[in-house]
């Protein structure tokens, strides 16, 4: 069923008290109010409410918006922590206060062109950061499973070859090069002191609640004001999509399914190049994608280095029993439309009223 706002808002500072459900296990989340991070905060959340006490810590920043999480305010098995996990006291009181189990590690600097900028910012939210929820974990010392969610970016460019969990990183910019740094501490922690943890590498997920920096929301935005796709380079470029609520669902899986100390990769089955996206987006506003694509398209410099493709093998999450369920034309058509409705009140103040979410899958 779609998920509706609460009625009763919960403070944006301090930490919550509450009074978890017994003899559950307790879930941090630590980015769960951005894109991916509330995508699986939400899932969590309705799919085991007499399972899990989910506590969810984000410093809201642009890219987060409280309206992703405003609907589970009213959840018995929801607490909301504003929150910086570059502060290591703060992080350290969470685990303790919510006496948490398990900790699912989503926070991160995550647009590529931003890195290009300011690189500075992604080694200290996404290298330092992430040695700070460890450093926190390890002082806590009663976690029995840490997610840390990567990206298919530390392979680098794949060159339409399938990439296994084995295979060697070649980072080729800011962004991808502190993920691949926040990995090997991540294994050090793991190696070292015991963590119980697992790295997620997941292709390009795309989706309702997406800060409108990434390729779907700004054309969408570019369209709605009658302005011109902005397509870098030669738009040959691919990314396979992914569907929030199926990257959901391959989270979930991993976190039940998953072995400690292993790696999975997500993979999806739609490659799409960014001209394609463009193409299917005029589409959806009542273009036509052949004769009127040159009209609304504007050509601009590529990236100083931008991947051709990320191609990763996810046969070992496969074996767990995730399948891929959003197929690319149904998932961008639901995404297009919720922006049209969303886009300009959206990241707006949390007073502003949200939207219905999106139905959310079950897991398998």
């Amino acid at each position: 069923m779609p998920l509706v706002p609460g009625r009763e808002a919960i403070p944006l500072t301090g930490v919550n008290q509450f009074e978890p459900l017994p003899n559950v296990m307790n879930i941090l989340v630590t980015g769960g109010a951005g894109f991916i991070g509330s995508w699986l905060t939400r899932h969590l959340v309705t799919q085991y409410p007499h399972a899990y006490n989910v506590i969810c810590l984000d410093k809201l920043d642009a890219v987060a918006s409280i309206n992703n999480i405003k609907c589970l305010f009213s959840a018995p098995n929801f607490r909301f922590v504003q929150g910086n996990i570059n502060d290591l006291q703060r992080v350290q009181s969470v685990l303790e206060t919510y006496r948490i189990d398990c900790v699912i590690h989503f926070a991160a600097s995550s647009h590529v062109q931003n890195s290009f900028v300011e690189p500075f910012t992604f080694t200290h939210d996404n290298v330092v950061g992430t040695h700070h929820v460890l450093e926190a974990a390890r002082r806590y010392g009663k976690i029995t499973r840490f997610l840390h969610v990567s990206t298919d970016e530390v392979y680098g460019e794949t060159n339409n070859r399938k990439v296994t969990e084995i295979s060697n990183f070649a980072p080729t910019n800011p962004y991808s090069a502190s993920k691949a740094a926040a990995e090997m501490y991540v294994m050090a922690y793991r190696q070292s002191f015991g963590l119980p943890a697992v790295i997620v590498r997941s292709n390009n997920v795309y989706g309702p609640c997406q800060y409108p920096e990434k390729i779907i929301p700004v054309f969408t935005k570019l369209l709605m004001r009658g302005e011109k796709l902005t397509i870098q380079g030669d738009g040959t470029n691919t990314r396979c999509y992914l569907h929030g609520s199926d990257a959901a669902d391959a989270f979930d899986t991993i976190l039940h399914r998953g072995k400690v100390g292993e790696i999975y990769n997500i993979e999806s089955d739609y490659e799409i190049s960014n001209r394609e996206v463009a193409a299917r987006i005029l589409t959806l506003f009542g273009h036509d994608p052949v004769h009127d694509f040159d009209s609304h398209v504007k050509w601009i410099a590529d990236r100083p280095f931008n991947d051709g493709s990320y191609n990763v093998d996810g046969s070992k999450l496969k074996q767990l029993g995730w399948r891929q369920r959003i197929d690319f034309s149904s998932g961008l058509a639901q995404t297009v439309q919720w922006y049209k409705q969303n886009v300009d009140s959206w990241w707006k103040s949390p007073d502003s009223e949200p939207a219905i979410f999106p139905a959310i899958n079950s897991r398998l």
